[in-house]
């Protein structure tokens, strides 16, 4: 019994020793063996892996592409028109190795505080050499590649590639939102005003133009209307000539009716003539006789 018991034991320990001296290392994963904090291997490589239990130990990183939110960051352009940045940076730990080093046991959260003190530093460098106009506007795109750049030279000494940075926001720093919505404002209607007396000149020239088209145009109507008048009061004038010339007596009793005519106009229209006067020579029977 007490045989059994030793080989129990014995058992025990050889299975307590075997499963200390394996690990399993995920596909999406890179692992350190470390022995007494010093680097012995790196296992890149997933599966099934060995270590000497108890006196190595193995510390896991991530694969995959990380990503990190940076703080919003107050920044000034060269035209000193203040903005208020937030970035965001996609980064991987290309060299375990050298990343443990530079963090230590700190691990990712470390190598997160350090890698924003580096991307901070590179938007204030890249971001303070533009124009907020070129922050604002498609530029940002070449900006966003400089800044990239920039903080991946930076962060090679941590054994992390910075694969992309992309700004998420650019604003205007609260203080400064109001003064700048007036200004904005005060040029908006300085550039209506502007409108609006161009559109008043350019209708004062149409308007003008039009009078004096019209004008034009009156007078030459006039000037028509009267020659064709003109030529056709001479017309008449012709035709009464040669009437005349043909029976002066018929013109004479024509002209005598045009009279009447236009003297006994309306319904009021009264008459204070002697009745020898000639006026009545055609309405007496035997002068129209003659």
């Amino acid at each position: 019994m007490g045989r059994s018991a030793f080989f129990a034991f014995l058992i025990l320990i050889v299975g307590i020793v075997g499963a200390s001296s394996l690990f399993i290392v995920d596909e999406r994963e890179r692992a350190l063996v470390l022995q007494f904090g010093q680097v012995k291997r790196v296992v890149e490589q997933p599966g099934l892996s060995f270590k000497i239990p108890f006196i190595q130990e193995v510390v896991k990183y991530d694969d995959r592409t990380l990503s990190l939110d940076t703080e919003p960051l107050e920044v000034t352009p060269l035209d000193d028109r203040r903005l208020v940045v937030d970035a965001f940076a996609r980064y991987r730990i290309v060299d375990v190795e050298q990343f443990r080093r530079a963090v230590g046991t700190g691990g990712i959260e470390s190598a997160k505080v350090r890698l924003e003190r580096i991307l901070n530093a590179s938007l204030r460098e890249v971001l303070g050499s533009a124009s907020s106009d070129q922050i604002l506007s498609e530029e940002r795109i070449v900006l966003m590649t400089r800044i990239r750049d920039g903080a991946r030279i930076e962060a090679q000494g941590l054994g992390v590639e910075i694969i992309d940075v992309r700004i998420k926001r650019a604003d205007l720093p609260e203080q400064n939102l109001a003064a700048t919505f007036a200004r904005m404002q005060a040029e908006r209607e300085r550039e209506a005003a502007d409108e609006r007396a161009r559109g008043n000149e350019a209708a004062q020239i149409v308007r003008a133009q039009a009078d004096r088209s019209a004008v034009e145009l009156v007078s030459e109507a006039q000037r028509d209307a009267e020659i064709i008048r003109g030529e056709a009061d001479a017309e008449r004038n012709a035709i009464f000539a040669e009437a005349f010339g043909r029976d002066p007596d018929f013109f004479a009793f024509y002209r005598s009716l045009r009279a009447y005519e236009q003297s006994l106009l309306g319904e009021n229209s009264t008459l204070v003539i002697s009745p020898d006067s000639e006026f009545f020579e055609f309405l007496k029977s035997d002068g129209f006789g003659e």
